[in-house]
């Protein structure tokens, strides 16, 4: 069975060389007292053993095992009720919680880290406290002081659970068409009746209540998007005093059986005049809800970034043992019947993608944990104004590029096997089927790419994107910088294409449509180039201090501005090709 150790040397790296993280903690008045490097190291420590040592062995057989449910109740795998007790005894859930209702108040540039490391060790596992972090948020944000005192602290403290109850059958994307139904009752609750589909953790065995945030619609609410409110329903009802009482009218009608992830209970619900409590204000619950579902956006991208390193470890260890055939220059291994796999330039090709897109993809979910830091606990208006741009623009791509390449390198990763690589005790084949649904929910990432370039970046006139080019060139600009012709090159294009894209968008209403995925894509490229250069710098300037570690990081760095970057050149060929291609087929043709 393959094991996972949490790449700890790279994260700090990351945490500590490329951002200087500690610094940045140490000004931000919130986190000067709660959080300093050593403190961070010292929690990445201990994630490394609880999800390497707890979590990761219970992969597999949650996967032949999966969720259950008989006579409408859950149940998980085994193993996973007493892992998720030594896992909640640890305070996980609420890392990044509100100090004020018993979180630990820790950074999101650090909770990124852990979370990578908890997809890595078991997908499944993670989104049933991914979905309580994000449903935390959600109250915190908009919720009543009431509900929050009597929910929040069970919820940190991994007793109760959080899920996320958008979706109906015929209500998708497109949610200003769901039919759930909320009726004000005397008291100030709702009775809430309707059904929702596709629900991570809707129902389980791991916690005594679930606290479900349902998108539902009062009798008077407008049409559309507009008229959606939202609610806190929670399995069982809780007195003021936070103390269980009557099961609430919520059931979970079945699972599904899907094709990945199948120790997470994905579940139908059922609300049958349900008790609930309204979050904000009326008709305004999409927005309260967005507060949640941006969380999930960057932490399922983390799950694109988690599964790659699973996958890449492995290929890795593989690639190193596994005996075929002989180097193309000749033996290497002259002792041995033939040359480890290692040896073969397709599949250095393989690994060296995998290696430079996870390592680029960990900087960027710690540069987007680092904007998220200073919006929330900046004491610059301009600073906390300019970041909380910067993390409306990165969102989406976070989110698709992550899991695009994310699948790119799980599959790389079992190619690398070769025939073993689709049999199922090497476990890549699990993680090619786990990842493929981050892609997928959260809003798939079609969505993602038409959210970043039409509203974005065409819809504000390119004033955040500028703010973020703006960035990469003061740094392309200074004395020394890595690559620094090849960056303002892309960068450039992405700025070029983009004004181009403002233009097109005037003239043909299928444009963003026809472009955004490129796009999307195209940006991720430049994006992690940015990074790549400036880890660059760091490990040449370093390279004595740790040999091995900055000439491997100098390497990866190598091969990602000469094999990956040139990319962008066929993106932006296929972006200026416009609309008509996709439009000269007529339906009935297809």
């Amino acid at each position: 069975m393959p094991e996972f150790n949490a790449p700890l040397r790279d994260m700090r790296f990351v945490l500590h060389e490329l951002f200087d993280a500690p610094a940045l903690w140490a000004r931000l008045p919130a986190l000067a007292e709660t959080v300093d490097g050593a403190t961070a190291d010292a929690i990445l420590e201990e994630a490394a053993k609880v999800t390497g040592n707890l979590i990761a062995p219970l992969n597999r057989s949650g996967d032949e095992q999966g969720a259950q449910w008989l006579a409408g109740q859950v149940s998980t795998p085994e193993g996973f009720k007493q892992a998720y007790q030594t896992y909640i005894a640890g305070g996980w859930v609420g890392l990044s919680g509100n100090p004020a209702f018993g979180g630990m108040g820790m950074p999101k540039m650090l909770a990124v880290q852990f979370e990578e490391m908890l997809y890595a060790a078991n997908s499944s596992f993670a989104l049933y406290s991914a979905l309580s972090s994000g449903a935390c948020l959600a109250i915190d944000a908009h919720a009543s002081e009431e509900l929050k005192q009597r929910y929040l602290p069970a919820l940190y403290e991994g007793r109760w659970a959080g899920s996320m109850c958008l979706t109906e059958a015929h209500a998708g994307t497109d949610l200003g068409m769901i039919r759930t139904r909320a009726e004000p009752q005397a008291d100030g609750s709702y009775r809430l009746s309707g059904s929702k589909i596709f629900i991570t953790g809707g129902d389980q065995d791991l916690t005594e209540n679930i606290i479900h945030l349902v998108l539902a619609k009062l009798p008077d609410a407008p049409p559309g998007p507009k008229g959606i409110s939202l609610f806190l329903v929670p399995k069982v009802l809780v007195d003021a005093n936070g103390a269980l009482g009557a099961a609430n009218a919520v059931s979970c009608g079945s699972i599904e059986h899907k094709m990945g992830i199948k120790a997470s209970a994905t579940c139908v619900m059922n609300f049958d005049g349900a008790s609930g409590w309204l979050i904000g204000e009326a008709n305004k619950g999409l927005a309260a809800m967005f507060t949640m579902m941006n969380y999930e956006r960057l932490s399922i991208g983390i799950q694109g970034i988690g599964c790659a390193e699973a996958s890449y470890q492995n290929a890795r260890t593989y690639a190193r043992d596994r005996l075929q055939s002989r180097a193309p220059g000749g033996a290497q291994a002259k002792d041995k019947s033939a040359d480890p796999i290692i040896v073969h330039p397709d599949v250095r090709r393989m690994l060296l993608s995998m290696k430079a897109m996870t390592e680029g993809g960990r900087a960027f979910a710690s540069y987007v944990g680092q904007q998220l830091d200073l919006a929330k606990f900046s004491d610059q208006a301009a600073e906390r104004d300019n970041a909380q741009a910067l993390v409306a623009l990165l969102t989406p791509v976070a989110k698709a590029f992550f899991t695009d390449t994310g699948l790119d390198s799980c599959i790389h990763g079992q190619q690398v096997f070769g025939g073993h690589g689709y049999i199922r005790e090497w476990g890549q084949e699990q993680l090619v089927r786990d990842v493929r649904i981050a892609q997928i929910y959260e809003g798939t990432n079609g969505i993602q790419a038409l959210d970043l370039l039409g509203r974005k970046v065409v819809g504000n006139g390119g004033v955040a994107l500028r703010l973020f080019t703006s960035e990469i060139r003061a740094y392309a600009v200074l004395p020394g910088a890595a690559y620094a012709a090849p960056l303002l090159d892309a960068v450039q294009r992405l700025e070029t294409l983009s004004d181009w894209l403002q233009q097109q968008a005037a003239l043909d209403p299928n444009a963003i449509g026809s472009a955004c995925v490129e796009y999307l894509h195209l940006f991720g490229y430049v994006a992690y180039a940015y990074l790549w250069a400036r880890m660059a710098q760091i490990a040449e300037h370093r390279r004595a201090e740790d040999q091995g570690f900055y000439s491997a990081k100098l390497a990866t760095a190598s091969f990602y501005f000469s094999r990956l970057l040139p990319r962008i050149l066929s993106l932006e060929q296929s972006i200026r090709a416009g609309s008509s291609p996709l439009f000269e087929l007529p339906a009935d043709q297809f």
